[in-house]
């Protein structure tokens, strides 16, 4: 039975690559309309963490409940259907097909062609660069415009919770308060985000919680001001 009101509740999480152990019997909580960032060092299983909500990887042990369901066990397709979208690391648009036909296939689970159009609209008025750009093919987008077409891509999918892997990756710093003003905006309109982001200063300034993982294991949790504020914290991952 689910036994909370989270949109989000991971518990005694274990995956595995190999005989490697990558997350070790984590607990997380996501409530609606929240930004929740996950911070750590390369390899600590932040990526991983968002790969096993997606069901891009398979759980050894725990279970993970979305919305009042038990997803642990469904296929990735499913659980894009049922409003969680993955705008991943490197962002992995379709280098070979245009804007708009990435755009288009962001939407692939929905019968809705009518209001499928409609959307890539607003997705437009989001990211007016996009339109611009709509017949242009996507591998000949800047760092950041592919950033840009990897989040409309995902909410495209009309997402209750957005997962984004490392969205400030490789682009300029005024790139970067672009995209993360774009992604304090996307809350306003009722979507709910996890955020992996390897500058964790500019990703705890526009959350509400944080959690810290390290070695595959959560180690801290916190609001996300008092994360600021932590000398541990500020050691080890705010510079």
């Amino acid at each position: 039975m689910y036994p909370t009101d989270y949109l989000l509740e991971i518990k005694n999480l274990s995956v595995n690559y190999g005989g490697v152990q990558a997350l070790k019997n984590i607990d997380i909580v996501v409530k609606s309309g929240e930004v929740v960032t996950l911070i750590g060092a390369n390899g600590a299983g932040k990526t991983t963490t968002l790969r096993a909500i997606s069901r891009l990887v398979n759980c050894r042990s725990g279970q993970i409940y979305y919305d009042k369901r038990d997803i642990t066990r469904y296929p990735a397709y499913k659980v894009v259907q049922n409003g969680i979208a993955h705008c991943p690391e490197g962002r992995r648009v379709l280098a070979r097909q245009t804007v708009l036909d990435n755009l288009k296939l962001g939407a692939y689970t929905r019968p809705d062609s009518a209001i499928v159009k409609a959307d890539i609209n607003h997705q437009f008025e989001i990211f007016p660069r996009l339109f611009e750009r709509r017949n242009q093919l996507a591998g000949t987008l800047s760092g950041g415009e592919q950033q840009m077409l990897a989040i409309a891509r995902a909410l495209m999918s009309k997402p209750k919770l957005l997962l984004l892997d490392e969205p400030s990756l490789g682009l300029a710093p005024a790139i970067v308060r672009e995209i993360f003003s774009i992604i304090q905006n996307l809350r306003t309109t009722g979507v709910t985000i996890l955020l992996v982001e390897q500058n964790a200063n500019l990703a705890l300034q526009i959350s509400d919680r944080g959690y810290v993982l390290e070695a595959g294991c959560i180690t801290l949790t916190d609001k996300a001001t008092n994360l600021l504020n932590n000398e541990q914290v500020k050691k080890a991952y705010l510079g």
